[in-house]
């Protein structure tokens, strides 16, 4: 397929340098051959993901529109700003194209959010460069303010989708062949833009038609499990300080040397840039907090079966203690546990424990608390001094079979009971130690 593209873009190029007069008409040929590609991909459903194809299909046949009202625009009149009807085209058409773009890259890259918004900040950031030092030099007194405008749009948010793209190859996965397709097109389009060559933009024609019909195309929209880490990290963020520095040290260069075209880069620079820098900031300020709240959780939880862990155990019966209510606590240690352990593996063992975490918080009621405390004990903390009927559920429920991945065990349960009263006195050892005795009384009875 790559050997077969490289051969239809090389005759098509060579064709269009030796057309002389019938240029426009082999402009207008490569512009129309995007369309014949993806009207086949879609027909034959190589990409499912319609939306973003749909949206680039859209900004194909507004470029063939504007080719068809004004043949051979391109060859002398491309990135001269000029503020015609054709460079309205263009420009609407790659605002398409970056709309699907957005849309592929969003879903394909939704774990690496911050990845993405790094490497949008880096491609725009490098857009200041490219208009002052690529774009300016070819400008005639034929570029208009809106002309400006436009191309500055352009090249800044082509720039953007570029590191998008970047991004999108190096996190691996499905497609890459589409993906390079894509990367070209967008690097073959700003070239052209900033030179005003025409061959660039036919090439990235070729390009963006190679595309829909590469074997992995269907793949690209389809989101990746994990992205990597993102390009801008806690450590790296100095990188992004000297990106967004750029373009406000080259507006100050060309202030001081009279350049009236700093005037329009400022804003547009600043109004492109500045929303995605407040998107970075907004995502690491989500980032921290869920961090935060993985760090609170993991201090308050057991790591295997999600219930509440020792500590919380311990603060939640002295914060029980100091009720209204009076409290029990119900220490249930574990009976043949051990067995399954020795015969199916820690594996096993651990399934089994989650089997039980699951029932005892099936089996409490609305304002009780399930602990583990560790090893094959948990405990639970209940309101008011009655919970017989609790712990007889509990025996109940435990003594069920369990069906583990290694097959069908049975376990039991030895539950120890204490209670304190309101404004009894006993702190949380003793309570504690109460249901530990009374849970080795119930065992030894058990066993004799």
């Amino acid at each position: 397929m790559r050997a077969m593209f490289l051969l239809f873009a090389a005759v098509a190029m060579i064709v269009y340098t030796v057309a002389g007069d019938s240029r426009s008409a082999v402009q207008l040929f490569i512009v129309a051959t995007p369309l014949a590609t993806f009207a086949y991909a879609l027909a034959t459903r190589r990409l499912p993901r319609s939306r973003p194809w749909f949206l680039s299909v859209g900004g194909l046949i507004v470029l063939l529109i504007g080719q068809l009202s004004m043949p051979g625009w391109l060859d002398g009149h491309l990135g001269q700003a000029e503020g015609t009807a054709s460079e309205l085209t263009l420009s609407a058409s790659h605002g398409l194209f970056l709309m699907g773009t957005a849309i592929a890259l969003r879903r394909r890259l939704a774990s690496d959010a911050s990845g993405l918004l790094d490497a949008a900040l880096l491609g725009l950031c490098a857009g200041g460069p490219l208009w002052v030092w690529g774009v300016q030099p070819h400008l005639t007194d034929a570029a208009t303010p809106l002309g400006l405008l436009l191309l500055m749009i352009d090249v800044f948010a082509i720039s953007g989708v570029i590191g998008c793209l970047i991004r999108m190859g190096a996190s691996r996965g499905p497609g890459q062949d589409t993906i390079l397709y894509l990367t070209l097109t967008a690097i073959l389009t700003q070239t052209a833009l900033v030179t005003g060559w025409t061959e660039p933009l036919l090439l990235a024609f070729l390009t963006i038609a190679a595309a829909p019909i590469q074997r992995g195309a269907l793949e690209v929209t389809e989101p990746l499990p994990s992205a990597g880490a993102p390009m801008l990290g806690r450590g790296h963020l100095s990188w992004l300080a000297v990106a967004l520095s750029v373009n406000p040290l080259l507006t100050a260069v060309q202030i001081m040397r009279g350049n009236e075209a700093a005037s329009l880069m400022l804003p547009v620079g600043t109004l492109l840039i500045v929303p995605l820098v407040l998107l970075r900031f907004h995502r690491l300020a989500v980032q921290r907090e869920q961090a935060e709240r993985t760090l609170e959780h993991q201090a308050t939880h057991d790591e295997l079966t999600g219930l509440r862990n020792r500590r919380h155990m311990m603060t939640s019966i002295d914060r029980a203690l100091t009720g209204p209510a009076g409290v029990t606590v119900l220490l249930c240690d574990l009976d043949g546990f051990k067995p399954i352990n020795d015969k199916y593996g820690h594996l096993a063992g651990d399934e089994a424990l989650k089997v039980v975490a699951a029932r005892l918080c099936a089996v409490t009621r609305p304002g009780d608390v399930v602990g583990r405390l560790g090893g094959d004990e948990f405990l639970v903390v209940c309101e008011g001094v009655d919970a017989s009927e609790l712990a007889q559920r509990i025996r109940e429920t435990l003594r069920l079979p369990m069906a583990l991945s290694t097959g069908v065990v049975t376990i039991g349960v030895t539950v120890g009971a204490a209670s304190a009263e309101p404004g009894c006195g006993i702190d949380r050892e003793t309570l504690i130690g109460t249901a530990d005795a009374a849970m080795y009384a119930g065992k030894k009875a058990r066993a004799a």
